[in-house]
């Protein structure tokens, strides 16, 4: 991957991964080229067959922009911060990232869900 940008800065991933937290949503934007679609979705395969194998991993789901853009957005459920934190920086996840296209921009933030009466339970 040959960059990841915050969705806040003053909050980046590496801060979220050392709290502790369960269960935590990943929530990951990716921008590229549009050229880069092919070699994008190979190299997300691989990273989510990885993360799959993992413990504490629940699921996962990929979505493409409406249209021509080619903006990606990956939902991943976790059981914990710290499973997802052992997945995330295992050496075999860290060195799949560079089979993503020079054009991918990450952008990867860690979420709880939020209870509100009437509408969605935590």
């Amino acid at each position: 991957m040959s960059l990841m940008r915050p969705l806040d800065p003053n909050f980046p991933i590496e801060r979220q991964v050392a709290l502790d937290a369960s269960p935590v949503v990943l929530v990951n934007v990716f921008t590229l080229d549009k050229a880069d679609e092919q070699t994008f979705l190979q190299a997300w395969q691989a990273d989510a067959d990885f993360m799959k194998r993992q413990p504490g991993y629940i699921s996962t789901q990929l979505h493409r922009a409406v249209g021509e853009s080619p903006t990606y957005f990956n939902y991943a459920v976790w059981d914990s911060t710290a499973d997802f934190r052992a997945a995330f920086t295992h050496p075999e996840f860290r060195a799949k990232l560079s089979a993503y296209p020079p054009s991918a921009v990450a952008s990867p933030h860690l979420f709880q869900k939020v209870a509100v009466p009437g509408l969605c339970v935590a």
